[in-house]
Order: structure tokens, then C-alpha cells, then sequence
């Protein structure tokens, strides 16, 4: 149920899950204390969400100002937000993790680099061995959305040949290659137990 929803709920009415207007002495007592409760439990969480939502935006904005200071240190600009991050403590027992993801996009250029890999495949095969042209086709391949496995494109980078070809088909991948949105990830660790091995300080309600 919305807000909106509730909002909308004349006095003495509650709303059931179907739309209808319920008189609330017509609502049993257990599915009203239910109600009551989840709902208690709803507006708790969405209250600790945005406390979290805070949170993190002041870790953020807390290693900016340090690593800013950090780099004025030493006379230097910092070029960007973007980088990982690990700040320890001065006797090792707390450790602050920051890792930003990319999540990246392909233009129209990835088909013509499609193409021009094809051109390479079939001057080099000369039509006797598919294994390349199957291994090739596996790193263009789409899931049921429709969405291109970016990890596997990407792998066509780290093979090494040395054919101008093969260059000109890698540089229309890379050319076809934006970051379409990036996020920060923050992780907290302690150093517990005889081992003193770094714990991570869950804030997933499964692992507490």
C-alpha cells in the first residue's frame, strides 16, 4: 500500500490489498494488529534506510576531504573522484575499503568492430576452423534481454595479436566502450580474533 493510498483512506476505513474500502470494525483484531505491525516495521526500515543513505554520503564526503589533504601534502591535484581506496588505521585494528564500479555501455561501434574481427577471422581461417570464430561469437552473444556479457567483450582485449587488422577492430571496440553510470562501494573491516585477521562489519540484516 502506498502513501498516497493512505492518504486517500476516509476515516474510520481501512484498504484491503484489493483496492476496497473496509470499515475498520469489520477488520479482525489479528489482521489489524498485523497490519500495525508491519507497518511499524516498514516506516523503521525506510527511517534506517535513509540514515544509511546519510551515512554513506558523509564516509564519502569525509575521504574526499582527507585524500584532498593528502594530495596537497605533496603539491598535487587530485584529477577525479574516481579510485579505490583502502585507509587503515594507525595501530591496524579498523580498515575503510572504497571501490567504484564502472557500468559500461556499447554504441553502434561495436557492430562495425564485430565485423571487421568477422574480416580477421576469415583472411586467417580460410574457412577450415570454426574454434576461433565460435569463440569469438560466444564474447558477442546476448542473454534473453537482449544485453551484451561486458566481461567477455572486454576479454578480446587481453588476447595478443599482432595483426594491423586485428589493431583497427580493437580500437572501434575500445572507441565503442562509455561508462553509462558509476557507484561507489564502501566496505568496514575490524581485526578480531588471535589471528588478527580483518572481519567485515556487516551491515546486511542476512549476516547479522
Amino acid at each position: 500500500m502506498n502513501s498516497e493510498s493512505q492518504t486517500q483512506t476516509p476515516t474510520g476505513y481501512m484498504q484491503n490489498a484489493q483496492g476496497h474500502l473496509v470499515p475498520e470494525s469489520k477488520v479482525k483484531p489479528l489482521d489489524m494488529l498485523r497490519h500495525e505491525m508491519v507497518s511499524d516495521i516498514i516506516g523503521s526500515a525506510r527511517g534506517l534506510k535513509e540514515e544509511m543513505k546519510l551515512f554513506k554520503g558523509n564516509i564519502l564526503d569525509d575521504i574526499h576531504t582527507f585524500v584532498t589533504l593528502a594530495a596537497e601534502q605533496y603539491d598535487t591535484v587530485l584529477g577525479g573522484s574516481k579510485g579505490n581506496l583502502s585507509l587503515v588505521t594507525f595501530d591496524g585494528r579498523y580498515k575503510v575499503m572504497l571501490s567504484v564500479s564502472d557500468t559500461l555501455t556499447f554504441d553502434e561501434r561495436l557492430q562495425i568492430a564485430k565485423q571487421l574481427i568477422d574480416d580477421c577471422i576469415h583472411t586467417w581461417t580460410k574457412d577450415s576452423n570454426d574454434n576461433i570464430k565460435a569463440l569469438i561469437e560466444h564474447a558477442f552473444q546476448t542473454d534473453k534481454a537482449g544485453n551484451i556479457n561486458t566481461a567477455r567483450v572486454l576479454g578480446l582485449f587481453k588476447l595478443k595479436i599482432d595483426d594491423p587488422d586485428w589493431k583497427k577492430a580493437m580500437e572501434a571496440l575500445k572507441d565503442s566502450i562509455s561508462v553509462a553510470s558509476s557507484k561507489s562501494y564502501i566496505r568496514l573491516y575490524e581485526r578480531t580474533g588471535e589471528e588478527g585477521k580483518y572481519q567485515q562489519i556487516s551491515l546486511d540484516m542476512a549476516a547479522l
